[in-house]
């Protein structure tokens, strides 16, 4: 009996030291949070939380859900949040340009292949004669806000094809719920939608695409920023974030980066990387797979699109006319960022 005691008190004090570094690990991270959109376009952080990659750099991380784009940089600027991903839109650079964010890394971008947003019309407007972009003149367009991601894809677009967009009536719906509903009803006789949107109102034979965003005008949809205040106070959350990032990055990519024909042709993690996100964003496999945007394995920039974007938002008038992005992008954490000007 006593030697029965003895072994058990000895087996329970040997698992109380095992457990002691790692209570003493948990408290040395370094605790961050991070403002996002549960959205695919998020992936490489989901991944990365999911296999513990940001807690092997000494980051233990939080994330913050938002519901709207422009609530993210909100969040990092009023020091609710030290990190944020998500869409670039006008706001965006407006806070940027007055010295409340700085863009450290690449998120999500339109590439041609990749089926991220799509400009589609109604079917009565195709039965009408809408079935180009180059038709659009005169239509009345759906959009989520003036200033989004979704109105830039709408304009650069529309340009390209030598649409005036002074001659588009543009709708500013606030959500995709809206849009939808106004586009079933024949409020609108276009709209830009998210992929898997889309993939919805065509299955419920409600409209069709005249045009993918990617396959008409790359660009940088998104990024990954912080505050200065945090760059110059905490500069290795920063980097400790990152290198998790990039790791989830590179995982994502070597699973959904590949296209043929604009099918994804899945990589050798698909299954573990699917299922990821298919459980973070509660979405069927099949619904994620049809979302997935381009996201650059190494988290770099394509510098340059951003120097077009705050040029164009200023033609409008949206984005103040001393915006310069040199200000507000931080090169020194990732090297090899595109068309960095010189």
């Amino acid at each position: 009996m006593f030697s029965s005691r003895m072994t058990r008190r000895t087996a329970l004090g040997g698992l109380a030291l095992l457990s002691m570094p790692a209570r003493l690990a948990a408290q040395d991270l370094i605790k961050a949070s991070i403002a996002l959109l549960r959205l695919s376009s998020s992936g490489p952080i989901f991944i990365a939380q999911e296999k513990g990659w940001f807690k092997e750099v000494g980051l233990e991380l939080t994330m913050k859900d938002f519901q709207a784009a422009a609530q993210v940089p909100l969040a990092v600027v009023s020091g609710d949040a030290d990190l944020g991903v998500t869409a670039f839109t006008a706001g965006f650079y407006n806070l940027a340009a007055k010295g409340g964010l700085k863009v450290v890394a690449a998120q999500s971008a339109e590439r041609p292949g990749y089926q991220l947003n799509v400009i589609a019309a109604t079917n009565a407007a195709w039965d009408g004669g809408l079935k180009a972009i180059k038709d659009l003149a005169g239509k009345r367009v759906a959009v989520t806000t003036v200033g989004s991601s979704v109105h830039y894809s709408l304009e650069v677009v529309a340009r390209k094809h030598g649409v005036d967009t002074k001659a588009i009536t543009i709708v500013a719906l606030q959500t995709i719920p809206n849009m939808v509903a106004a586009f079933k009803g024949g409020q609108v006789d276009a709209a830009v939608f998210p992929i898997t949107t889309f993939r919805q109102v065509e299955a419920d034979g409600s409209g069709k695409p005249l045009a993918f965003v990617g396959d008409e005008v790359p660009w940088q949809l998104g990024g990954v920023f912080t505050s200065p205040k945090t760059i110059t106070d905490r500069r290795p959350l920063v980097e400790k974030f990152l290198t998790g990032y990039r790791r989830g990055a590179a995982a994502y990519h070597e699973a959904f980066g590949k296209r043929e024909n604009g099918k994804l042709i899945a990589g050798p993690n698909y299954d573990e990387m699917i299922g990821i996100l298919s459980n973070v964003l509660k979405q069927s496999p099949a619904l994620v797979a049809a979302g997935l945007p381009f996201i650059d394995p190494e988290g770099r920039l394509d510098v340059g699109d951003i120097y077009k974007q705050v040029a164009f938002w200023q033609s409008t008038g949206q984005v103040s006319r001393d915006a310069d992005p040199k200000t507000f992008i931080d090169l020194s954490f990732i090297q090899g960022h595109f068309n960095v000007p010189r």
